[in-house]
């Protein structure tokens, strides 16, 4: 079992989940919890997160996520929600007291609660018991999100209510199991993609698995709603994002060992997504201001 925990201002590491989230070091409105499911739920569960915020006055605070390619399942005071992958930048706005439980699901997962395609959920969200309609019956939907906002009512900052209420959503998805074959394949795929920065092509990783780019294709969009190219690129803006933190290469070694004909695409790509170039981004997160 994964038991890490971290949480913001608790250390300065960024582990491979948590560079997706692009947080100005400098807010201090927020912590999150993070750990792993048992290990019979790890086909189903990558991670679990738990935020718990506080920002003063009228304020708001805007947390961005470049989105792994997987869908997610969140309980918060006010809200229970479903949501397929964004293909683009992930913006939440948190204003005064409130937390949520999040289910960073496995590629294979989506798929499975939802009882078909993710296609139609990519960039979407929607109420737990509608999303899953066609796999849990409302009254069991209602039990887990009365459930979760109960244990998280006394103190939702304790980190055992934040368990106890993790462990609760763990044993409401233990009926999707186990992963079919096509679900495995998928994940496989993603954790090519993800773990060898020396495949840059789809053509790559048609070879890698033996299937032509058109069922690669139709894997895909069936189970993450989008494509092998998607993939590759967010896997090389989350690196980008990474690298970047940290510091240490110049733009134009890190363009190189992406991948990228030079500098100025990964420019391109880095700006696009998230809305801010490659030079802004590192000086916000190596050298914030005090």
């Amino acid at each position: 079992m994964d038991e890490r925990d971290t949480r913001a201002g608790a250390t300065g590491g960024v582990d491979d989940v948590e560079r997706a989230h692009l947080v100005d070091p400098r807010d201090t409105s927020f912590r999150i919890g993070r750990w792993g499911p048992p290990e019979d739920l790890a086909p189903l569960v990558r991670r679990y997160w738990v935020p718990t915020w506080s920002v003063p006055d009228a304020r708001e605070t805007e947390q961005r996520v470049l989105q792994y390619p997987v869908c997610l399942l969140v309980v918060a005071d006010s809200y229970a929600r479903f949501y397929g992958v964004q293909p683009g930048l992930s913006t939440t706005t948190l204003r005064g007291t409130g937390w949520a439980v999040g289910v960073m699901l496995q590629p294979a997962a989506g798929s499975l609660l939802v009882g078909g395609s993710v296609a139609p959920w990519t960039g979407r969200h929607a109420d737990v018991a509608d999303a899953l309609a066609a796999t849990a019956s409302r009254p069991d939907v209602d039990a887990l999100v009365a459930g979760v906002r109960a244990d998280m009512a006394a103190d939702a900052t304790a980190e055992a209510a934040q368990r106890s209420a993790t462990d609760r959503v763990g044993a409401f998805l233990r009926r999707y199991l186990p992963v079919d074959d096509e679900g495995r394949l998928v994940d496989a795929v993603v954790a090519a993609v993800e773990d060898d920065p020396n495949l840059l092509r789809v053509g790559q990783l048609c070879e890698r698995f033996g299937v032509t780019e058109r069922t690669l294709q139709r894997l895909t969009r069936r189970r993450l709603g989008l494509t092998p190219k998607w993939l590759v690129q967010r896997r090389r803006l989350h690196e980008a994002a990474g690298r970047l933190r940290t510091g240490g290469t110049t733009l134009a070694d890190l363009a190189a060992e992406l991948g990228y004909a030079d500098e100025s695409h990964l420019s391109r790509d880095f700006r696009r997504v998230t809305g801010m170039t490659p030079g802004a981004f590192a000086a916000r997160f190596t050298h914030p201001t005090p």
